[in-house]
This record gives C-alpha cells, sequence and structure tokens, in this order.
C-alpha cells in the first residue's frame, strides 16, 4: 500500500473520530442526563462521564447493527471511495457543528444519511427502497409515536387515582422487560448476538417461547418490586434513582444507534482491505464519542438542563422512556435515527400532556421540523453534486 493511500485511509480514519466527536458532544450525549440534571439529581459534570462512560458501552455492544445500514445498507451496486467517504463524514460532522454552533436542531442521522446516499447515487449506485422505505416509516412514525407514548405517560403519572407508587414500578417493569430481550453482542452463543433472558433460559435448560416470557415477567416483577419499595421508603429518591437509571439506559441507547453515523461509512472501505475487524472500529467510534461526552456535552447538557427544569422528575421519566424504547427499536431494525427527533417528540408529548395547547410552541415546531427536513435536503443535494463534479 503506496503512501497516498496510507495518507487517505488516516485522513477518512480522522473524519469519522471527528463526527464522533460532534455527536458525543452534541444532543445524543447532553439530552440523556439533561432532565436529571435539571431536576438537580446529578451534577452537570457527573452527567457528562456517566453519558460518555454508557454511550462507549453501547457503542461498542450494539452498533454493529446501524454501522452495517450506514456502511453497505443504503445503497446499492456501489462502494464509496475513500474520498467519498471522507466527503460524507467531514460534511455530517461540519452540519452538525454549525447546528450546535448556531442552536439549530440539525439532525446528525439525516445529514449523514442524505450524504451517504447522495454521493452513492451520483457515482452510479442503485436505490434500495426497501430499505429507505423502512427509514422513512420510522423517521414519520417517531414523532408521533414518541410523542403519544410521552403524553400517555405524562397524563398519568400527576393522577391522585393512579399513584406514583404503583404507576412508576409498572413504568419501570416495562423498561426491564424490554431490557432483558435487547440483544447483546456478548450473550449470544459464538457471533451471534443473545438477551439476557436467553442466557437465563439457557442455564436453566429451558426451551421454547413461553419460557422466554416467563423469565421476562418474572424480572420485570422483581425489578417492579424493587422500585415499588425505594419509592415507598422515600418518593423523591426513588423517583430520582428512577430517573437516573432511564438516563444510563437512554445514554447506553445512543450510543448504540449513533455510533454507526460515524463508523458506517469506513466499514466497506476496511472489508475491501481486512485491516482492522468491525469490533476494533466499533471501539474507536465509542472512545470518539467518549471525548466528544467529556470534552463538548457539558456545555450543552448545562443549557438544555434549564429548559428540562421546567419538565421536573415525572415529565422528564415521561419523555425518557419512549426515547429509550424508539431508540432501542432502531437498532434492532438496523435504521439509523435522529436522537434529536427522538427527544424533542418526547418533551413535546410530554409538554402537551400537562400544559395543553399552551405548552406547545407551533412555530418553533415547525422550524425545528423543517431543520430535520432541510439537514437531508441539504446533505442529500451537496454530497450528490459532489459527487459528480468531484468524485
Amino acid at each position: 500500500m503506496d503512501f497516498a493511500l496510507i495518507s487517505l485511509f488516516v485522513a477518512a480514519a480522522l473524519a469519522s473520530l471527528f463526527m464522533a466527536w460532534v455527536i458525543g458532544a452534541g444532543s445524543s450525549g447532553a439530552t440523556p442526563f439533561a432532565p436529571a440534571v435539571g431536576a438537580n439529581a446529578i451534577s452537570t459534570m457527573r452527567a457528562a462521564f456517566l453519558v460518555g462512560i454508557f454511550g462507549f458501552a453501547g457503542a461498542v455492544i450494539q452498533g454493529g447493527s446501524i454501522s452495517e445500514a450506514v456502511g453497505s445498507g443504503l445503497i446499492g451496486g456501489v462502494s464509496l471511495p475513500i474520498a467519498g467517504v471522507i466527503f460524507v463524514l467531514v460534511l455530517g460532522a461540519g452540519l452538525m457543528a454549525i447546528g450546535i454552533l448556531t442552536g439549530y436542531p440539525i439532525a446528525t442521522a439525516f445529514t449523514v444519511t442524505g450524504a451517504v446516499i447522495g454521493v452513492g447515487l451520483a457515482l452510479g449506485g442503485t436505490p434500495v427502497w426497501v430499505k429507505y422505505q423502512q427509514i422513512a416509516a420510522v423517521w414519520a412514525l417517531t414523532p408521533l409515536v414518541g410523542g403519544g407514548v410521552a403524553f400517555v405517560i405524562a397524563s398519568l403519572l400527576p393522577r391522585e387515582t393512579v399513584p406514583e407508587r404503583y404507576s412508576i414500578p409498572i413504568l419501570v417493569a416495562l423498561v426491564g422487560a424490554v431490557l432483558v430481550n435487547i440483544q447483546f453482542s456478548f450473550l449470544g452463543v459464538g457471533a451471534t448476538p443473545g438477551t439476557i433472558s436467553g442466557v437465563i433460559q439457557r442455564r436453566l435448560a429451558m426451551e421454547g417461547l413461553g419460557s422466554v416470557a416467563g423469565i421476562t415477567a418474572i424480572v420485570s416483577l422483581v425489578i417492579a418490586s424493587l422500585t415499588w419499595l425505594d419509592i415507598r421508603h422515600d418518593k423523591s429518591s426513588g423517583l430520582r434513582h428512577v430517573l437516573l437509571s432511564l438516563g444510563a439506559l437512554v445514554a447506553f441507547s445512543a450510543g448504540g444507534s449513533q455510533v454507526g453515523l460515524a463508523v458506517g461509512p469506513l466499514l466497506p472501505l476496511l472489508d475491501e482491505i481486512g485491516m482492522v475487524s468491525t469490533s476494533v472500529v466499533l471501539v474507536g467510534g465509542g472512545l470518539g464519542m467518549l471525548i466528544g461526552s467529556w470534552t463538548g456535552a457539558p456545555r450543552m447538557i448545562k443549557s438544555l438542563a434549564q429548559d428540562y427544569s421546567s419538565l421536573g422528575p415525572r415529565r422528564s421519566i415521561s419523555a425518557l422512556v419512549p426515547s429509550f424504547l424508539i431508540a432501542q427499536l432502531a437498532v434492532l431494525l438496523g435504521v439509523p435515527v435522529s436522537f434529536n427527533e427522538i427527544v424533542v417528540s418526547a418533551i413535546i408529548g410530554s409538554g402537551a400532556a400537562v400544559g395543553g395547547r399552551a405548552a406547545i410552541d407551533a412555530r418553533k415546531i415547525l422550524m425545528t421540523v423543517g431543520a430535520w427536513a432541510g439537514s437531508f435536503a441539504l446533505s442529500f443535494t451537496l454530497a450528490y453534486l459532489a459527487g459528480m463534479v468531484l468524485l
């Protein structure tokens, strides 16, 4: 391999690290614990430290499916050249950085997806319509589902007829049921991912879907019982513990769903030359996000916490639960998803439940949606033109 080619690979790797840093410093590094900071449940610096750790863990353990989708699932028939990979990463990270500096909610998933498709089509690739339909469905349904679930939860939590010592444990039990059935790379047999319920099933020598359902029910009941005891002992402390636990799960999910946007475009190149394995690339992307969370996220966490402080612990919990569920669904489907879109939609839903129409700023929502759509359109257009002219 000549020096020029090595230099291009190094440039591509640096562009990927820059993208990972921007993701860690941006919304995926700030939003998971911003509600907890706003509710005075944790300090800003400790939140940044934890979100970096959990985000790194999610990137390494769950980042494979999104990385493969971004790397080879968006365009058929061609692989992006090194120069194309560099352009995609720099364009996506650059637009995201502009969004952070200007305050516009530029969505990383939209910019990277648009850039990969734009460059790929310009180079003669074929559209993967099935994947596009899947992505469009997730992107379109995220505000409706996330906002709707947050609305329902926020409507139920403050009611006297639904005491929190019961409603919160039930909510946590739902999260626990999902958690024990999430696929983790290190829990399977051989190279196949596995679940916590699957590990318990193998240890107990049980078989069938019924046993998985039973294990899930038992684990959920145990988690709900512990939460009930915690809230019964001290409601404020119990809500704080639930909020911090959800923040950790959302941070983990953010790492798993967002790292692919940074390292996905690199994978086809590395597969061709056999330089490093996917797991090593995920570790590198996770480290980039971790550094971004530790160095860039504290400022954004502090800024977001001022907005979240008006939510309180209950509305924050209402926003974080659907954020966790949607992020995990995206990982399961291998669909690049905007964490910005997920969390903003959930916040709007929880706000509407408490404040009604007065809590919804229609103009701000339209500007946010316009920024999301504009992120995709701008990155696609710039990438397509660059692919036609420069590559």
